[in-house]
């Protein structure tokens, strides 16, 4: 996913940054005038824009290269609609964040962005976002979405976001590298703690890990805390009703140990980004690459394109509730700003791009460029070609399995999210206990509550 991701991260894609997100009061001054003085993602007063009558504002500085499908979608929808010009921009989703909290202060938000969903909670308490309801009924739009790609982004009645692309995560594989130490893609956590061992002792990198700025690369340990309950628990854990600080989860943390002692990680994962964990997997270096679909296309392009597969990831036999789960979930939403329906003409433009981007036009666009679609729409994929993403949307759609409704870190707020990768990062590494790695979790989460 463009964030991530980013990523993707993408996020990123969502890689590209889900990190520590809050605005510091004391920086936010500093911020206002520069976004304001440089014309970056925050619109004039009224709401203008220079060189275009609507701007799409995203978390990516270079859409071109990092969000292909998305600059592709634009300048399609630009030809197409060449009295509706849609000017895009972005900056590193740390930045773009707190633009767009600064902006959403001001009242000079741009026409569409994309948003954490964690502040388009805040924004649309505050009435700084459009209800998309009345868009969605034009031309039967809603029928094309499964309701769980819709259902994250509601309030009450207010559907103030859509889907800006699918978040489908776990471990890309090389099948060469176990092939030759006789290894089977494993299914279990037992098998892949002997895969790691395997692995380690043939002096291959197991698994690609990168920390260093990209905490949040995080996510194929993400899936397994929603196989040890996650998604059941998580409401009652925000409210107070329960903790993060449990058995089960304990027990995950416990079971990431036991790979990081089995020589699972890089030495040098603490230095290492995550852009150089996948470099380390395109070069044939690592057995495993712990990322998702937003990494499919640069990988299909590697000397190990055509020996890799996508595992969503181990089962445990004492895990909580149904093991079957692979992460395929809506990432963060495109939100509009209330302020659009002022202007008839920019309400327009809104919605045609709304239209355009749901489409089966459009989301043939997000596939062409390796990115599942958001929608019901049925891609025709080269298996031959694009073998890997082709492996990517068959995991995502093994029968019998389903999906979280979201993925873990999208539910909570950013201190909160940010604790839980360096939880993660910390077990692994080996500077955080797990009795200590929850118990820092569960601190921000009563910080929040307080």
């Amino acid at each position: 996913m463009a964030t991530t991701a980013q990523h993707a991260t993408p996020m990123t894609r969502r890689p590209s940054g889900i990190s520590r997100r809050l605005l510091l009061t004391a920086t936010a001054s500093a911020l206002f005038v520069t976004a304001t003085a440089c014309g970056s993602a925050v619109r004039t007063a009224d709401g203008s824009s220079s060189d275009g009558l609507i701007t799409l504002s995203m978390q990516n500085p270079d859409s071109k290269t990092q969000d292909p499908a998305t600059w592709q979608l634009v300048q399609e929808f630009n030809k197409k609609h060449p009295d509706m010009k849609i000017k895009l921009e972005g900056q590193p989703v740390d930045q773009h964040e707190q633009r767009m909290t600064i902006a959403a202060q001001s009242g000079t938000l741009p026409e569409i962005f994309w948003v954490y969903d964690s502040l388009a909670k805040t924004m649309v308490k505050s009435g700084d976002l459009l209800d998309l309801s009345p868009i969605l009924a034009e031309n039967d739009l809603k029928s094309k979405f499964a309701p769980s790609m819709l259902a994250g982004f509601r309030s009450g009645n207010v559907q103030y976001g859509l889907p800006y692309q699918a978040l489908v995560t776990g471990f890309y594989y090389n099948k060469a590298i176990l092939d030759k130490n006789k290894i089977a893609v494993p299914e279990t956590f037992d098998e892949l703690v002997a895969a790691v061992k395997k692995l380690k002792a043939a002096g291959v990198a197991p698994i690609a890990q990168g920390a260093n700025n990209s905490s949040f690369s995080v996510w194929a340990f993400l899936t397994m805390l929603d196989r040890f309950g996650y998604e059941s628990k998580y409401p009652d854990i925000l409210s107070g009703k329960a903790s993060y600080d449990n058995a089960d989860f304990l027990r995950l943390y416990k079971y990431v140990e036991e790979l990081a002692k089995a020589g699972a990680f890089p030495s040098n994962m603490n230095t290492q980004t995550y852009a150089q964990a996948v470099a380390s997997y395109t070069d044939g270096k690592a057995a495993f690459l712990d990322a998702g679909v937003w990494e499919a296309a640069k990988i299909q392009k590697s000397t190990v394109g055509k020996d890799t597969g996508f595992w969503a990831g181990p089962t445990f036999s004492d895990g909580v509730g149904d093991q079957k789960l692979v992460m395929n979930v809506p990432s963060a939403p495109f939100v509009v700003s209330a302020k659009v329906k002022q202007d008839k003409k920019k309400y327009a433009a809104v919605k045609a791009f709304i239209q355009f981007y749901y489409s089966d036009a459009g989301q043939k666009i997000l596939v062409d460029n390796a990115q599942p679609p958001v929608t019901t729409y049925k891609p025709d994929v080269d298996t031959t070609r694009n073998s890997v993403f082709a492996a990517v949307l068959a995991e995502a759609s093994k029968p019998g399995w389903s999906s979280p409704k979201a993925q873990p870190d999208l539910v909570v707020s950013a201190a909160t999210a940010s604790a839980m990768y360096d939880s993660f990062y910390g077990v692994m590494g080996g500077s955080l206990s797990p009795e200590q790695a929850v118990k820092n979790v569960q601190k921000t989460i009563k910080q929040a509550s307080s």
